[in-house]
């Protein structure tokens, strides 16, 4: 979700399947990017920012939650808007 809401305040005039695809491409890429092990990049997953950025392991219920985020806060986005367009 703060993906999904990083992406919204920097691009806030994209659609939101635009969002949606930024937010997607970008956490899956932090995923996949853990099957790498480089010794530079462990180094920085040894910090506390890299940890938290970067992660350790690799695993695919990561990829299940980041989606299942990333599509919850678009549908709590769309319910908002909707809700503020009604009321208008």
């Amino acid at each position: 979700m703060m993906v999904f809401w990083l992406f919204c305040c920097i691009k806030p005039a994209a659609r939101t399947r635009v969002i949606i695809c930024l937010a997607l491409v970008f956490s899956f890429s932090i995923e996949f990017s853990q099957l790498y092990q480089a010794q530079w990049l462990n180094d920085i997953r040894h910090t506390r920012l890299g940890a938290l950025v970067l992660g350790f392991g690799f695993k695919v219920s990561d990829l299940v939650c980041y989606s299942v985020g990333i599509f919850s806060a678009a549908g709590l986005d769309w319910w908002c808007f909707r809700r503020q367009v009604q009321s208008v």
